[in-house]
């Protein structure tokens, strides 16, 4: 630990900077009542295009991508850079499904995607599974979160080997997030949005200008990482895709970039935004983070041309790929820049947590609380709920971290992925048409669920040595083909999702099975900001 002062120090402060900024964010745009799931939960409903711009940027991306993504690609090569196209994929792909959202949530106060789900079916049941769905697939992102601060700390030596001492710190660090978040709900992500993705913004740019000089250019660093390739055992690995892994590598991006909308956590960002045009502009500028993605994930092959080792995992024998990135600061920068960079990681995760645990929170109030629980409850009731569940969901992730083996949770964020791309057909397709039966979609979400969960349960990790939820990718040959490609778990689980609706659909549909009514109507998808339809906000 002393020989990492400079970078402690640095590290402490701006995330005490920062937590301060989240305490003082709940007089950041104050309403006279903060004890209302619209202003605790989505910020008034009131963000421009740069709050937005920073709060949707802040929440897709996350300290687990500016260190798991360069470490997929220091291990694995080309497969990892999966998640640069995918970015670019999704924002025009929900660029018209996104103002769909907002436009009918802000005319009936919707909150969730559950709550459209209720009323677009008229069945509690389906916005339940929609529901329990989200805040399943949220848990383990919210751990991930954890991890990428464990990786930063560890390389800083700040942990130590007791169980307690390793996670302490962590602990700490959430239980601050966990104080700021339940005083200022919304608005503390927000504003410390602005910060985080300015440290990070800064960080990448100096490194890719910076270490490619020092490493000897970028085409010594591209030789050192196809050596490291050619020379490695796994067949998949390079610095190029081959034919066994690019089935997996298109169906990872697309489902990839179906999900990521459809987290609680994302529409949350978005339902947040004050009018339509706040959310068109920023599905056209967000792409900008694609860049940076693109910049973040070189790192793990400018790791490798610097020759970084992975520090040691909690078990014996195993490493920690996770601190790479931090290990190639720690290495290539000054004691202060690495500091600096630390602290973008930190607070990388501070944000994404933050608005994750909220996003939860909105579920479980709105869909479990208020449907099951207590239907005839107030707005101050359901703000002071919403205010507890965030932070037992915060108590779940450190626990995720603290009890199981942080390598675990990140193969559960690969189910996390699987798990929620099957409300797609209820929340996406139910943006256009209601035309899949409300029976049809529980059916076929079921079917989904449950044949994604039997292919991860196929799928070994030698690396850890799991025979189980070892990974997303499936190989073919388990469906009998004769080949070594492999597919994405997610893909297959909502193709057939999306099957079972239609062909259920068409038989209760036959059988005249009733159907619920449409509490919505055609011109509710275009409303906008002054809509005198709009129901307004019941401050009591």
């Amino acid at each position: 630990m002393s020989d990492h002062v400079v970078e402690i120090a640095v590290f402490t402060f701006l995330f005490l900077l920062v937590s301060v900024m989240g305490f003082v964010a709940a007089k950041w745009r104050a309403p006279k009542d903060m004890a209302h799931l619209d202003e605790w939960g989505l910020g008034g409903r009131s963000f421009g295009g740069w709050v937005t711009w920073f709060l949707v940027g802040g929440d897709l991306y996350t300290a687990y991508t500016f260190v798991a993504v360069p470490a997929l690609i220091f291990g694995a090569g080309a497969a990892g850079f999966f998640a640069v196209p995918y970015t670019v994929v999704i924002y025009p792909l929900f660029f018209l499904i996104l103002i769909r959202l907002w436009s009918v949530s802000h005319r009936h106060g919707f909150v969730t995607p559950a709550d459209f789900v209720r009323s677009r079916f008229e069945s509690p049941t389906l916005a339940l599974v929609i529901a329990i769905t989200g805040i399943v697939a949220t848990m383990p992102y919210i751990a991930l979160q954890l991890v990428g601060i464990e990786a930063v700390l560890k390389t800083m030596g700040v942990t130590g080997e007791s169980t307690i001492a390793r996670h302490a710190p962590i602990i700490v660090a959430f239980a601050i997030l966990a104080a700021y978040t339940y005083q200022s709900g919304l608005r503390a992500p927000a504003l410390i949005a602005f910060v985080k993705d300015t440290l990070i913004y800064i960080v990448i740019i100096v490194a890719v200008l910076w270490l490619p000089y020092k490493l000897g250019g970028w085409g010594a660093i591209f030789d050192a990482a196809d050596a490291k390739f050619q020379a490695s055992p796994a067949p998949n690995d390079g610095i190029i895709l081959n034919a066994n892994n690019q089935v997996q590598y298109f169906t990872l991006a697309l489902g990839s970039a179906l999900a990521l909308f459809l987290y609680p956590h994302s529409i949350t960002g978005v339902l947040a935004s004050r009018n339509r045009d706040v959310i068109k502009r920023n599905m056209s500028a967000l792409p900008a983070y694609s860049l940076l993605l693109g910049l973040i994930a070189l790192l793990g092959y400018m790791a490798i041309a610097a020759g970084v080792k992975p520090l040691p995992g909690n078990k014996p024998g195993s490493v920690d790929s996770n601190t790479v990135v931090p290990l190639l600061f720690d290495q290539q920068f000054p004691s202060w820049f690495t500091g600096v960079a630390f602290a973008a990681i930190g607070i990388g995760a501070l944000v994404p947590a933050a608005i994750m645990s909220i996003a939860a929170a909105n579920l479980f109030t709105r869909n479990i609380y208020k449907e099951y629980l207590r239907k005839d409850a107030t707005p101050a009731q359901e703000a002071n709920v919403a205010k507890i569940t965030s932070l037992v969901v915060k108590v779940g992730a450190v626990a995720c971290i603290v009890f199981l083996d942080p390598q675990f949770s990140i193969d559960l964020q690969l189910i996390g992925g699987v798990i929620i791309l099957q409300t797609a057909p209820a929340v996406v397709i139910g943006l256009y048409t209601r035309w899949l039966h409300r029976g049809a979609l529980i059916a076929g979400w079921a079917a989904g669920m449950s044949l994604g969960f039997w292919m991860l349960w196929q799928i070994p990790n030698a690396a850890t040595g799991r025979l189980h939820f070892g990974g997303s990718a499936f190989p073919l040959s388990e469906f009998g083909f004769d080949t070594q490609k492999t597919i994405y778990v997610g893909f297959v689980a909502v193709l057939v999702n999306a099957l079972v609706a239609v062909l259920v659909t068409v038989a209760l549909r036959a059988a005249k099975t009733p159907e619920g009514t449409d509490g919505t109507a055609p011109d509710d998808y275009f409303a906008d900001e002054g809509d005198p339809r709009v129901k307004p906000v019941d401050v009591v």
